[in-house]
């Protein structure tokens, strides 16, 4: 036998090589695999999360303007603040799926995939972060194969 490193003639079993010291017989353990979605699957979870929450103030901030008037003064039209009000209930039901995609996705549950999927076509509208996060959930989450590795990494 020879060693495939160096070249030399081994006599026997032997468990290394004594010119070069390549050792045999123990094999290396493999290393592990990181996939596109087990890589970036935390990453957009927290994307998600911040991004959410982001969009809760603006609607709390327009609710507000509906609840008390408006801190720049003078009276505004009647329809203004039903207006205000459904702009500002848009942002706080977005944010609030949005944080529940995005804690779905942190913890792996089967529903998170699809309701982040659905949530990135609708973002894909907001510029700039909107559509940022959008492109990257759909980069990481929609092709076939990133739903096959999902559903396998997927809490049940």
């Amino acid at each position: 036998m020879f060693c495939d490193r160096c070249g030399a003639n081994l006599q026997g079993p032997v468990s290394f090589c004594p010119r070069c010291g390549r050792q045999f017989g123990a094999a290396q353990p493999p290393l592990p695999v990181v996939n596109r979605v087990s890589g970036h699957l935390r990453n957009l979870a927290i994307l998600w999360l911040a991004y959410s929450a982001l969009r809760l103030l603006p609607g709390l901030v327009l609710n507000s303007f509906s609840d008390w008037g408006f801190p720049f003064g003078g009276d505004a039209p009647f329809f203004v603040h039903g207006i205000l009000r459904t702009i500002g209930g848009v942002f706080l039901v977005t944010g609030v799926i949005g944080i529940i995609a995005g804690w779905g996705l942190y913890e792996r549950r089967s529903w998170a995939r699809i309701l982040a999927i659905v949530l990135a076509f609708l973002n894909l509208l907001h510029p700039p972060f909107g559509t940022a996060i959008g492109i990257y959930t759909l980069w990481v989450l929609l092709p076939a194969a990133s739903e096959a590795e999902y559903q396998r990494i997927a809490r049940a």
